[in-house]
């Protein structure tokens, strides 16, 4: 069964000057502000499409690390995964990179790290992603 989530965006005035708020509307967890400095300079407590961007793939990822490993007979204890989405302004995004440090009974670095590079290639976000060129860092803890 197909799911479909939603989120809306409200943007005032010009892309320099302008601001808009992101709302997270399936989940219904907030709404966040969003502007062209917060994206292409520093945050200054706003959010950017980005940041949206690496925490979609942070999450995809590590669900399916976690499944890859169970369904291999190596249910992780734990994996924490950073996602860097690179932004380039006039040029968009450049770059992912993940990097995930898990804790996995019984498996060693180098299991680990073909299980990481298979959730990379086959996770729903990285295959939305595939225009962009996506950089992985698997180490066990």
């Amino acid at each position: 069964m197909a799911t479909v989530r939603h989120a809306h965006t409200i943007w005032q005035g010009d892309l320099l000057k302008g601001s808009g708020v992101v709302s997270l509307d399936s989940s219904g967890l907030g709404s966040y502000d969003v502007s062209w400095p917060a994206r292409s300079e520093e945050p200054n407590g706003k959010t950017s499409p980005e940041e949206l961007i690496a925490a979609a793939h942070s999450s995809c990822f590590s669900m399916a690390l976690s499944h890859g490993l169970a369904g291999a007979g190596n249910p992780p204890t734990r994996l924490e995964t950073k996602a860097d989405v690179t932004f380039q302004p006039g040029e968009g995004i450049t770059g992912i990179h993940l990097t995930v440090r898990g804790e996995v009974p019984g498996l060693d670095a180098e299991g680990f790290a073909a299980a990481a590079e298979d959730a990379k290639k086959n996770c729903p976000v990285s295959q939305a992603l595939t225009g962009t060129t996506i950089t992985l860092t698997a180490e066990l803890a």
